[in-house]
């Protein structure tokens, strides 16, 4: 039961997916701090009700106190680009390969922590010759440096938490979407596409648009990161997706549709680091977390679609 933990600090908390961890967690009476320097998260996504720590995972006395009290910590902060990896592979090897050493380090002299639940990625595999779910099994060979870096961050929190007692889930994360989702270059597709159809510009996609992906809504994250943390698995690394494979041409014509644009995409060579076939299998996250995805994407990518628009309002 999540009363086994009384105080959560969540890295990367004012973040699309820590912001929705952070309130779930304090539905369920659980206190949070909040890690965050702010770079991509949004202060106003932290709730008033967590403490927040304005700083940094590459910075000792910052995680130090963030982690005090705390007795699980969530490690969501990171670099999230898989094409920008590339380019800024120094800047992203930095923040998610010492900044996870840094903080897990921390967590391990508070002598309170327990429990690290960290955010690790599909990108630590490689390219699957077919549309078939991936297990876990599968030998990790990413082809990014982003997928290198999340890689060496599930490594480090299984060993560096079995040496200090504690006990540490990974959870390999798929591609999420959902509400408070902000735009970016580099991810939330929906988010991106949904923007330009309503700018009237043609969205563009790289490649021939074929490629899969397992859209995994933000709610179902959460959960999986909550049955992660009450869970007596330890040193286990598990997908979290839905096992239901989309196209992003599939996804393209859903939003138009939506939207009731006839704006076609414009297409753009392939990316180099990113995925042909994404799609998870998520029959060890049912058997040891009792996870089971809530959401199906079809009839949530209304909602969600509503969400930015209505974001994009009162942001006007």
């Amino acid at each position: 039961m999540s009363a086994k933990f009384k105080a959560a600090c969540i890295t990367g908390g004012a973040g699309f997916i820590g912001a929705h961890l952070a309130r779930r967690l304090l539905k369920q009476n659980i206190s949070v701090c909040v890690l965050d320097n702010l770079s991509v998260g949004r202060i106003e996504n932290v709730p008033p009700e967590a403490r927040f720590v304005h700083g940094d995972i590459l910075n000792p006395g910052d995680c130090a106190r963030a982690l005090e009290g705390c007795d699980v910590l969530f490690h969501l902060a990171a670099r999230v680009a898989i094409r920008a990896s590339f380019e800024f592979v120094v800047e992203d090897t930095l923040c998610n390969v010492t900044g996870t050493a840094t903080v897990l380090r921390a967590a391990a002299q508070t002598g309170s922590v327990r429990k690290v639940v960290s955010a690790s990625s599909m990108a630590v595999y490689g390219d699957n010759a077919r549309a078939l779910p991936i297990p876990e099994t599968r030998p990790a060979t990413p082809i990014s440096p982003y997928g290198i870096s999340k890689l060496a961050l599930e490594q480090l929190t299984h060993r560096l938490a079995a040496v200090a007692g504690m006990e540490s889930v990974a959870l390999r994360l798929f591609n999420t979407y959902g509400p408070g989702q902000r735009l970016s270059p580099y991810v939330g597709v929906i988010t991106i596409f949904t923007n330009a159809l309503r700018a009237g510009t043609s969205p563009t996609i790289f490649g021939d648009g074929l490629q899969v992906r397992d859209f995994v809504h933000v709610q179902d994250v959460v959960s999986g990161f909550v049955q992660a943390m009450e869970s007596p698995v330890t040193g286990e690394t598990i997908n979290i997706g839905t096992g239901a494979p989309q196209t992003v041409l599939e996804v393209f014509d859903l939003l138009a549709r939506e939207l009731a644009s006839d704006i076609p995409p414009t297409h753009v060579g392939a990316v180099p680091g990113e995925l042909r076939y994404a799609i998870a299998s998520i029959e060890k996250a049912k058997y040891l977390l009792g996870y089971e995805p809530k959401y199906d994407f079809r009839k949530s990518v209304p909602g969600v679609v509503a969400e930015i628009i209505g974001h994009a309002t009162e942001s006007l």
